[in-house]
């Protein structure tokens, strides 16, 4: 059974800790423009120390980051917990965290994605708390939330028992080059969105329960303590999984590694489908390319989209782990209906 955290509403806390990477002083502007943004829409908004510095690819060390992310999640202030980006070392706090302490205290948001989809990955899995994969904190210092962006206060703000739909977005951002060059300034979308079948199949419908997050990260948990995804999908056996995965400059080779690995772990053991977001850095292995490696892993069977709002080519749906969710694909676009069941 999947424990949702309750609803999001205005006047409720919103901690920003930095459980992997911390925010260089030359861009905490980034940090105090989405504090503004979010206080305006009527949230208040708690900054913990880790998220000021920055040294060796890590806000501090990881016994610090753990101990603040954990007070965080057991303060009964805080309602929802959005650190300010991803990073590289997350999977450090891992061990640090009393898992057994937190499925004993009432539950809460999370959200977040690329390292911090680790964290959630494990804080679902192992916990059964439902966690959302979306935009970071430092996203929303842009002046206009995009639609998709902008939907986060809706999916936390949805109750146990209700529902919420979200469609594929009208374009994308290809590069972060105008984003890197203006700050706080929002997303630059300059390509069409087209949602992609891997068999080329013009519509596919199929239900799960939502998991996933950004393989460069996730595939790390395999074979550790923090791997419970056999433990998750056999209490969902009956409804199955929909894998959403992501990665960040891996080519068409890696892709493949990574999911034949995951494939070999049992981890798509129950899986009725599989959305893999738009690959940001990625290239073909010579004449190897995306479609082939999620051919090799699938098959024909398992129903794939690909180029799907997911991950660090924006915008992006935000998606709930553990949610039971229906995604409809149909000649290019996408709809998925979460429901908190």
């Amino acid at each position: 059974m999947v424990k949702y955290p309750p609803a999001l509403e205005k006047g409720d806390a919103i901690a920003v800790t930095a459980p992997s990477s911390g925010v260089e002083e030359q861009l905490h502007m980034l940090v105090h423009k989405a504090k503004e943004n979010v206080e305006n829409k009527g949230f208040i908004v708690k900054v913990g120390e880790t998220v000021w510095t920055e040294t060796k690819s890590r806000s501090s060390k990881a016994s610090i980051r753990a101990k603040e992310l954990t007070q965080f999640i057991e303060g009964e202030s805080v309602k929802a917990i959005i650190p300010p980006w991803g990073g590289q070392f997350s999977m450090e706090v891992l061990p640090m965290i009393d898992w057994n302490y937190i499925k004993t205290l009432p539950p809460k948001w999370i959200l977040g994605y690329s390292d911090i989809s680790t964290i959630m990955f494990v804080y679902t899995t192992i916990t059964g708390i439902a966690s959302a994969h979306g935009t970071n904190f430092n996203e929303l210092s842009a002046p206009k939330w995009d639609e998709l962006t902008s939907k986060w206060t809706d999916v936390l703000g949805c109750s146990k028992g209700q529902d919420i739909i979200q469609y594929s977005s009208g374009q994308y951002q290809s590069s972060w080059t105008k984003t890197f060059a203006n700050p706080a300034t929002g997303f630059y979308f300059d390509t069409e969105t087209e949602w992609k079948s891997h068999t080329g199949q013009k519509s596919h419908e199929f239900s799960g329960r939502l998991l996933g997050g950004v393989m460069n990260t996730l595939q790390t948990l395999i074979g550790t303590p923090y791997d419970q995804v056999n433990e998750f999908t056999i209490k969902h056996a009956q409804e199955g999984v929909i894998w959403y995965l992501e990665s960040v400059d891996w080519s068409a080779s890696e892709i493949y590694r990574c999911l034949w690995q995951m494939k070999y772990s049992g981890w798509f053991k129950d899986v009725n489908g599989v959305l893999i977001g738009r690959a940001s850095g990625y290239s073909p292995t010579k004449d190897f390319e995306l479609e082939d490696a999620l051919m090799n892993v699938f098959g024909k069977e398992i129903p794939v989209i690909y180029d799907a709002d997911i991950g660090h080519m924006p915008p992006q749906n935000i998606l709930v782990n553990g949610a039971y969710s229906t995604v409809t694909y149909q000649d290019g676009k996408g709809t998925i209906r979460m429901k908190y069941i």
